[in-house]
């Protein structure tokens, strides 16, 4: 049986029919801190699903030891040595530029669908596409499940959510692969922990494995990525009085801005954290465009939210974790200088400047509304 829609994915951990879903993570040769964005993600929010990392280069480390977190989680060097750790599914742990599945795994994924383990995938090449894996997960009886594909009945967006009670809060950032769907998921857990009714929307791939719902809207054709955008938005404020919807890419890198709009004008958000590693100084990959100064990058965000509903820039979420810990406290004392707003790295440290900066909004946004 395979599992190819985004949509039936909601829900997505109820699809193994009861059975625990144990993953052994695919990241062979990418594993690390920046390399393997749906492992980290995994691993840091579903520690208890993962049972060991495929990645020959640190093979024989914990995931600790590799990324900072994880505890004792293994590394190893093959499938055959995952195998020997009771994994039910393995999970393409990388998300390329272009989403494309790195040739050397095809057989490997085969393999492991062969003995059964369902496999899950957010890439843009959709798994259950490809006649050798579809092949191999029927004679197994394993499910492919491909989280980036869109649902087929998107419509364009109309603003409908300018109808929510709901503040919905956006992250935006300076660049690509810094931390918007982080912070949101630090800052979920954090107002949730404080009693505080709250929905995460999730956007991409990763955001749907780690919430078990969501469209990845970096995959949805770009006249309907508003609407996929509205539609999450409203999904989630029928779960929470603030919905945090996942921010994607930035509206100044060349290669991403398109969805990073769509997302800004389907979602409507009533406010925007702002994302940024202090670290970088260009755009990821792209060395001949700079990085606009913070001040200037919230009036540009404000500038482009405006037209359809006014949305201040009300926090900066740093990414500090290539910096020392004095330099990552420097990093986050410039940022609050230099935007007068609330500023921390919500993984690093407490995210509570964030997530009273996002509660002080919504209470002053529902006084005003009577």
């Amino acid at each position: 049986m395979s599992v190819d829609s985004a949509a039936a994915a909601a829900g997505a951990y109820a699809l193994a029919d009861d059975r625990p879903v144990r993953f052994l993570v695919l990241a062979d040769g990418h594993f690390g801190p920046m390399t393997s964005k749906t492992a980290n993600a995994c691993i840091r929010y579903s520690p208890d699903r993962v049972v060991g990392v495929v990645d020959s280069v640190t093979a024989g480390r914990t995931t600790e030891q590799v990324l900072g977190f994880g505890g004792a989680i293994p590394v190893v060097a093959t499938l055959e040595e995952g195998l020997a750790l009771g994994p039910t599914a393995v999970l393409v742990g990388i998300a390329p530029a272009g989403g494309q599945l790195p040739q050397p795994w095809r057989e490997t994924i085969a393999a492991a669908a062969r003995r059964g383990l369902d496999v899950w995938s957010g890439l843009h090449y959709f798994l259950s596409d490809d006649p050798m894996l579809a092949d191999a997960a029927a004679a197994g009886g394993a499910r492919i499940l491909d989280l980036r594909r869109p649902p087929a009945d998107l419509v364009v967006s109309t603003g409908r959510v300018r109808d929510v009670a709901s503040t919905v809060i956006l992250t935006v950032g300076s660049d690509c692969n810094i931390g918007k769907m982080t912070t949101q998921l630090q800052l979920r857990d954090a107002m949730r922990a404080r009693g505080q009714r709250v929905a995460f929307a999730p956007t991409g791939q990763t955001g749907i494995l780690v919430e078990g719902w969501g469209i990845g809207v970096d995959a949805v054709v770009a006249d309907f990525i508003g609407g996929a955008a509205e539609r999450l938005t409203l999904q989630g404020a029928t779960q929470g009085d603030i919905v945090l919807v996942e921010g994607q890419g930035s509206i100044v890198h060349p290669s991403y801005s398109g969805v990073t709009y769509g997302l800004l004008h389907g979602s409507l958000p009533h406010a925007m954290v702002l994302c940024h590693q202090p670290s970088r100084t260009t755009i990821y990959r792209n060395d001949w465009v700079p990085i606009p100064p913070l001040k200037d990058l919230i009036t540009l965000h404000e500038a482009v939210a405006a037209p359809l509903r006014p949305a201040p820039v009300i926090a900066i979420g740093l990414n500090t974790f290539d910096l020392s810990d004095e330099d990552a406290r420097a990093a986050v004392e410039r940022a609050q200088d230099e935007t007068g707003l609330p500023a921390t790295d919500p993984v690093r440290f407490d995210p509570a400047p964030l997530v009273d900066a996002i509660t002080r909004f919504h209470e002053a946004r529902i006084a005003a509304r009577g």
